[in-house]
């Protein structure tokens, strides 16, 4: 049977241990983030579902993710999940891209966005900061048409080479309106 070490010495430094790695929570994280680059760099931000969102301008994502990933206190060095969006409703602003952060250490979770025109679908890799980043770059290059300058080998992932179209745009209707062989008088549309 084991025993358990509960002197009051063992049990002050497990208070002082769980203490200082306690999760940081969204106001903390926002404080440091704006210590760090300062306040007006961060817009929209909000926490749904608990998670800290802000959006930043994609000339700065590259800086910014890179700092974290290697900032002490924060400790962001996992790169969860990037994808691309497609709004095109928001003129000046159709594609964008959204990276969610966690520190492991710290158990604390960022998500940040940029926006771009779809015109202009040129964005900075995150290749040298996180490995994970090539194949998701790879995917919101294959499905959105988003260019990431600096990518190692920037080619669709899932869908033919020879497409000449990104299948996740919403440019395309979602039916095909020359369909006969269905009826919509009971599905109320």
């Amino acid at each position: 049977m084991i025993q358990l070490n509960t002197s009051p010495a063992a049990q002050q430094k497990a208070a002082d241990y769980v203490k200082a790695h306690a999760a940081i929570s969204n106001e903390q994280l926002l404080a440091r983030l704006q210590e760090l680059f300062g306040a007006d760099t961060f817009s929209d931000v909000e926490e749904p579902y608990g998670m800290l969102t802000a959006t930043v301008s994609r000339e700065r994502i590259h800086e910014i993710i890179d700092v974290l990933h290697g900032e002490e206190q924060l400790q962001l060095n996992f790169l969860t999940t990037m994808c691309g969006m497609h709004w095109p409703d928001k003129v000046g602003q159709e594609l964008g891209v959204v990276y969610q952060l966690h520190s492991l250490v710290n158990n604390i979770r960022l998500r940040l966005k940029i926006f771009f025109p779809i015109q202009d679908p040129v964005v900075p890799t995150l290749t040298d900061v996180y490995a994970t980043a090539n194949w998701m770059e790879r995917e919101a290059y294959d499905f959105y048409g988003i260019i990431f300058t600096g990518h190692p080998n920037l080619i669709r992932i899932l869908n033919v080479e020879d497409m000449d179209y990104h299948p996740m745009r919403k440019e395309y209707p979602l039916e095909d309106g020359t369909r006969e062989d269905k009826t919509d008088l009971f599905f109320g549309r």
